[in-house]
């Protein structure tokens, strides 16, 4: 009944290039997540075979936004956190706000201490946060205090009005389309007056392509 009133929504997938190092290390994590699950399968039975793919699932997709996540000794900072930086400076630069979505927190961390080396403002709000603050911290992206909003999945699925952004950063691809839908939907909605883009990052050669 309100889509007609909508203004339109554009999606694009944005493939983000990994360097050499990157890409070998997503490479040899892959590997080693093979041959984790099929020993663990062999030692457990069937049982948890399932459990133990979901498990490596989770940690291939964590990598994929960013290796500290699940190597920090190595030190290698993932391609996507500087495109990311650099999506973000060219939004802020256009005069555009934008809804930042991940389900994982520490990566939102570390994409927010990339927009403060930058001297970008924004808010966050993730499942930790208070309901009162929750609601303040809203209020202020309504009033412009703020050019991004970074918000975990969990946080943002429902309850917020947040049509003062016209861009959505979805960082790391979801396996439920739906859940995604909601979160373009907390700036594509009544009160939206301009067009929404809606940008997915996915890291080239990884296992967010297949996701996608």
């Amino acid at each position: 009944q309100v889509l007609s009133d909508l203004p339109p929504r554009t999606e694009i997938i944005h493939r983000v290039e990994p360097g050499p190092e990157e890409r070998s290390f997503l490479e040899a994590l892959r590997r080693n997540a093979i041959e984790r699950v099929a020993a663990l399968a062999n030692d457990s039975g069937d049982g948890q075979a399932s459990f133990h793919v979901l498990a490596e699932l989770t940690r291939l997709r964590r990598a994929a936004c960013d290796p500290r996540l699940v190597s920090p000794e190595l030190g290698l900072i993932g391609a996507k956190a500087a495109e990311f930086e650099q999506l973000a400076i060219e939004l802020v630069a256009g005069r555009h706000k934008a809804l930042v979505f991940s389900q994982f927190t520490d990566f939102l961390k570390l994409l927010g201490e990339r927009l403060d080396s930058a001297g970008i403002a924004y808010q966050y709000l993730d499942g930790s946060t208070p309901a009162a603050e929750r609601g303040k911290r809203v209020a202020a992206f309504q009033r412009g205090e703020g050019e991004l909003f970074l918000i975990s999945l969990k946080a943002g699925g429902f309850g917020l009005n947040l049509t003062a952004a016209d861009y959505v950063l979805i960082v790391d691809p979801w396996w439920n389309p739906a859940a995604e839908d909601q979160a373009m939907g907390r700036a594509h909605r009544i009160g939206q007056q301009r067009p929404v883009t809606v940008y997915r990052l996915v890291t080239a050669g990884s296992i967010e392509e297949r996701i996608v």
